[in-house]
């Protein structure tokens, strides 16, 4: 793994990756984020091919802030201008998809980037697989708010004592 500041300086043996400033963008942006992930998988880069976002077609895309997941214009890999397209497109979201390129989430700490990572990939394939069937339902401005309220509670809680 490469060690590289938020300035693009590097230390250590391993060379940074052409995306460095894309992943420093994202960190200046997001306090919160401990962890950044991105990859080529499969659904998310077809969607991304298709210039598209995941729209609201299931509640689950609530786990990344918002109703749907964006997909930030296509620029050249690598570049500042991929870096900035890609925070913008991640404001107040924790997720985004790179137009002819791929996907970028992050997370609390490295489980969470991951598990969001994959769970974006599960969604964008999902969405293909609904599309390919016909045309999905997509959820109201309601159904967003109602599932909203539901995870307020939505997941294990601490044992009592």
């Amino acid at each position: 793994m490469a060690v590289v500041t938020l300035e693009g300086v590097a230390s250590g043996d391993a060379t940074p990756s052409s995306e460095w400033s894309m992943h420093a963008e994202i960190y200046k942006t997001k306090p919160g984020a401990g962890c950044i992930v991105h990859t080529h998988a499969d659904a998310c880069t077809a969607l991304a091919c298709l210039n598209e976002g995941l729209p609201p077609f299931h509640y689950m895309v609530l786990q990344f802030g918002g109703g749907d997941v964006r997909c930030a214009p296509y620029v050249t890999f690598g570049t500042r201008a991929l870096a900035d397209l890609a925070a913008e497109a991640m404001t107040d979201r924790s997720a985004c998809l790179l137009a002819n390129h791929g996907m970028i989430v992050c997370g609390r700490d490295v489980a969470d980037a991951v598990s969001n990572a994959v769970l974006l990939e599960t969604l964008c394939r999902q969405y293909l697989l609904a599309r390919s069937a016909g045309t999905p339902r997509l959820l109201t401005d309601e159904d967003i708010a109602a599932a909203r309220e539901r995870f307020k509670t939505y997941g294990p809680r601490p044992a009592r004592k």
